[in-house]
């Protein structure tokens, strides 16, 4: 059975929240809600939605800066971002979509177009999802993604499950640093119970002796925060 879709939904009035919780679930959603940005962000650190409701007019925050801080982010791109904001004026929605959003809604709005809104964005990140490359090659390190194997200047080399999908990870998102976080909620789960740090470099020490690491040409480490995977030469 397929999970249900997570939505995060950050909005200031809690009739709102309320309403979408209530109407979303039954719609056979997992809804997360939130009063305040930074809890929104804390938790955005931990796991990924598969959809984002975004209010604008925040106690705490500005919406259009979070979408930016999210787009900006490690977190993928293709989340689809909805816009829910009392605002109706055109600037305020073409500001919306270059700031990173996928879709704007004006209160008050209609369940039944919020839902559809929330099904067409869902299909267009899985068929964009489908729609990305099988293989990642950074300098002499060439991943197969659907075959889940790896080369190292021609030679193959044998990952577990986890490393594989670590390597994964940092591959997908070379350049960006990612946080000990934010790799444990990707790669380990949301509901790992465990030393997060120590979980984590003892994995990324072992694919650093796998890959020929031991330079960090590849994995950097990032002091207090996390790891990068270099993308340049």
């Amino acid at each position: 059975m397929e999970e249900p879709k997570v939505i995060f939904a950050l909005d200031d009035e809690r009739h709102i929240r309320e309403l979408l919780d209530y109407n979303l679930k039954n719609e056979g959603f997992d809804v997360y809600t939130f009063e305040l940005a930074s809890e929104f962000m804390d938790a955005l650190r931990h796991h990924v939605p598969d959809l984002i409701l975004l209010d604008i007019m925040l106690n705490d925050a500005n919406g259009m800066d979070i979408c930016k801080r999210i787009r900006n982010s490690p977190i993928p791109k293709n989340i689809p971002i909805i816009m829910l904001t009392a605002r109706n004026e055109e600037m305020d929605r073409i500001l919306g979509l270059e700031m990173g959003a996928d879709d704007y809604i004006t209160k008050p709005f209609s369940i039944r177009e919020l839902v559809t809104r929330i099904r067409v964005q869902l299909r267009r990140a899985e068929q964009s999802q489908e729609k990305i490359i099988s293989e990642i090659h950074i300098r002499k390190l060439t991943i197969y993604i659907d075959k889940r194997e790896v080369y190292v200047n021609g030679q193959k080399i044998e990952l577990t499950l986890k490393e594989f999908d670590l390597l994964i990870l940092l591959a997908k998102n070379a350049g960006k640093v990612l946080t000990r976080e934010f790799i444990i909620s990707q790669v380990w789960g949301y509901d790992f119970i465990g030393e997060t740090s120590r979980t984590i470099d003892v994995h990324i020490r072992q694919l650093r002796r796998l890959i020929g690491d031991e330079n960090e040409d590849y994995i950097e480490t990032i002091r207090g925060l996390g790891y990068k995977m270099k993308n340049e030469e």
